[in-house]
């Protein structure tokens, strides 16, 4: 094996990283946020956890990207260690498919036509023509990534080939054969590869390299045993980079995976050996071929799935011994980690969860706000100006983190999504302004002695109520991302601006017939004002959730469009009316 050969072999190794890179983020962007709801869904319990563990490694195709995911989340604080550790095994299943995928490369097609079409280099250089067709013509982000996929594969096995045609001389070399004899050493081999799987940190890759290996014979089932089992050991080391200045609990996640590979490995490898000394195997001194390699790493990880799925709860209680609970910890959490980033889809749908808890917390504080009008109370409104700064950390925290991800590499959709969420947060957090305003006007009233007369108070009650329902809609409507509940809040809307507008004339006749002071006619001016824009940005949120559906609508042109044309709209219109209406007629009374 001379200089070009390992030039080639490197080349080989570089060209299947980046195709697996490359199929890795087109499969994730084919997922979309399905990934964020599976998590949710199915973890309530281990066996649903392990399938789905499986299921997104199948996907994204790394075991190590899955494992960094979930470290984020529970660093995050929006899973919890024990939720983990069954996804965490069937991560460990889900790896086997590429090895799987790989193997086609070792087909031995002899005459065969269906065979020869099954081996990779006669079927992927027209995938390759067909993924880039797709990029360059397809409209459609999700042609576009399907395209990507195809062409990673068909990167993946370009390089696999390379690889593979770098080691041929190694067939008969000498020098090889006895270097392989050396490793069929378990411990050697063991060794061997955790150290390859660290230095390149994918268990996919050190297990390709393997299979090509394989194709030039020299490797017997027996060397490749005590490997494949040091490279399943080995793909740990990105949880543990990973796990660095994170929580405990999020350390704990990485200390779970090392120790179900290290069980496995530890159980696994000595019961092998054992059985052949008892029994013999007669194919331990052949040749291994890819699939075989494929054969043993599947095996491997179903056997240590199946060992140690009963024991969740050991593997929960010994890496909280080996990891405790930290002084440091005691009261920190992160915001959103940004280990997520690197799944764009589910950064995007725990940055809209964190969005729904900003406006949540923003609707406490109108309804409290509001309720102080009548009785106020120093406690509560030293809780709604606490709220008002923990809304405040929202918006700037959010702002940052969607700026962050607005850099990586996204899909149409995604980007949609940002822009929507961005926006949503921009518009809850001047609600959130709005209510401290109410708050400001409830404190002025208290502490003056002043009071509204009985039509003031009637017209803000009719107002506030259509406003908090409004409010409730547009919240509702966006968690939800129901277009026909964003569709009858703007009637409403213009049912709370009508209303304000005549609340006013009414308090300017009553201020000209003097039943008015100029302190409380100032307050309730303000409060109007702020009612009115509340409904303003609740509208803008309906708007938001309308364009997610239709990105060709023009928001300007759609909020001045001729609404007396608009048959629903009038419809709606008219039943708000009924039940928000602020009557004109003035009638004289004492302030």
């Amino acid at each position: 094996m001379n200089i070009f050969s390992i030039l080639t072999l490197i080349g080989g190794l570089a060209f299947f990283l980046y195709g697996i890179s490359i199929m890795s983020s087109g499969l994730e962007k084919i997922a979309g946020g399905k990934l964020e709801k599976l998590l949710k869904k199915m973890t309530s319990s281990p066996l649903k956890g392990l399938l789905l563990g499986a299921g997104i490694t199948a996907v994204i195709q790394s075991s190590s990207a899955t494992t960094v995911m979930l470290i984020g989340l529970v660093n995050s604080g929006l899973m919890e260690l024990s939720q983990t550790i069954s996804v965490i095994i069937g991560t460990n299943i889900g790896t086997t498919i590429t090895a799987w995928i790989l193997s086609l490369s070792g087909i031995d097609a002899g005459t065969s036509m269906v065979l020869k079409l099954l081996k990779p280099e006669s079927f992927t250089p027209l995938l390759a023509f067909i993924g880039v067709c797709m990029i360059m013509a397809a409209k459609s982000t999700k042609k576009k990534s399907i395209g990507s996929v195809m062409i990673g594969f068909a990167i993946l096995m370009f390089g696999m080939g390379l690889m593979s045609s770098s080691m041929a001389p190694l067939a008969n070399d000498e020098g090889f054969r006895n270097t392989m004899v050396a490793f069929s050493n378990p411990f050697l081999g063991f060794i061997v590869g955790v150290i390859l799987t660290v230095i390149i940190q994918s268990s996919s890759a050190s297990v390709g390299i393997l299979q090509a290996l394989s194709m030039v014979g020299g490797v017997s089932w027996g060397v490749a045993i005590p490997i494949v089992l040091g490279q399943n050991l080995g793909t740990c080391i990105s949880a543990v980079l990973a796990s660095i200045g994170v929580s405990t609990n999020a350390k704990r996640v990485a200390v779970v995976h090392v120790i179900f590979n290290s069980i496995g490995a530890i159980v696994l490898l000595p019961l092998f050996y054992l059985s052949n000394a008892v029994f013999h195997f007669s194919f331990v001194n052949t040749d291994i071929n890819p699939a075989g390699i494929a054969v043993v790493h599947s095996i491997y990880n179903i056997l240590t799935a199946i060992l140690l799925f009963n024991f969740i709860k050991f593997l929960e209680r010994t890496a909280i011994k080996l990891v405790p609970d930290s002084k440091k910890d005691a009261g920190k959490k992160v915001f959103l980690d940004d280990r997520l980033l690197n799944t764009p889809a589910l950064a995007i749908s725990e940055s809209f969860n964190k969005t729904v808890e900003m406006a949540e917390l923003v609707q406490y504080n109108y309804i409290a706000a509001t309720k102080m009008l009548k009785s106020f109370h120093s406690k509560k409104a030293d809780e709604i100006v606490e709220n008002e700064t923990t809304i405040d950390n929202f918006e700037d925290y959010l702002n940052s983190y969607l700026l962050k991800l607005s850099g990586k590499e996204l899909t149409e959709e995604n980007n949609n999504k940002i822009s929507q969420v961005m926006l949503a947060i921009g518009d809850f957090e001047r609600i959130g302004d709005h209510a401290s305003h109410i708050l400001k006007y409830a404190k002025k009233l208290n502490e003056g002695e002043l009071k509204f007369s009985e039509e003031a108070v009637d017209e803000i009650k009719t107002i506030v109520n259509a406003v908090e329902e409004i409010y409730e809609m547009a919240l509702e409507c966006y968690k939800t991302d129901n277009l026909e509940l964003a569709q009858k809040i703007e009637p409403l809307e213009a049912v709370i601006k009508k209303g304000v507008k005549r609340a006013k004339k009414n308090h300017i006749q009553r201020l000209q017939a003097g039943q008015c002071n100029a302190q409380r006619s100032f307050i309730f001016s303000d409060l109007l004002n702020d009612l009115r824009r509340i409904a303003a940005h609740c509208g803008n949120v309906a708007t938001g959730v309308i364009q997610l559906h239709d990105i060709t609508i023009n928001k300007h042109e759609y909020n001045h469009r001729n609404k007396d044309e608009d048959l629903e709209f009038k419809n709606r219109y008219k039943d708000y009316k009924s039940r928000y209406k602020v009557p004109k007629k003035f009638q004289e009374t004492n302030s």
